[in-house]
């Protein structure tokens, strides 16, 4: 089998694990994901400027069609831990690329802090899509 020329979208499966459990959202539609790095700049009056980027984390999101109550169930847990007992549980996400030779990369987003930034919109004959927006504070190569 030849390798492919180029990475598309079916290439990339994510996979949400909250206060060590998974959540199944089975129909991923899109996942974003940047690196935020916080930028120290270097003015030396004898050379020009240097510029260096320091890590600061990721943020991205991902969206899926409602196929069950798994994220809204997630977040209403989310919200009653923080009002009963005024914790605040960090979560992971993995996402799994295929690359064009056929090999596997994981990457893991840990202390992912979550927030359902979009719950859906409900329309007749229209399917629901839901947002899951995230800050992490770093990204893992795990194979």
């Amino acid at each position: 089998m030849s390798a492919k020329p180029f990475n598309i979208g079916r290439d990339c499966r994510v996979v949400l694990v909250y206060d060590g459990s998974r959540v199944d959202l089975p129909t991923v539609t899109g996942f974003t994901a940047q690196q935020r790095t916080h930028q120290l700049t270097s003015n030396p009056l004898n050379d020009m400027p240097m510029f260096y980027d320091v890590p600061g984390g990721w943020g991205g999101q991902f969206t899926f069609q409602r196929d069950g109550a798994g994220a809204d169930d997630l977040f209403a847990a989310i919200e009653s831990g923080f009002w009963s007992a005024g914790t605040v549980v960090l979560g992971s996400i993995y996402q799994y690329v295929t690359e064009c030779d056929g090999s596997l990369s994981t990457y893991e987003f840990v202390g992912a802090s979550l927030q359902l930034s979009d719950a859906g919109h409900y329309q007749s004959e229209t399917l629901v899509n839901q947002t899951i927006t995230f800050t992490a504070r770093a990204r893992n190569r795990i194979s």
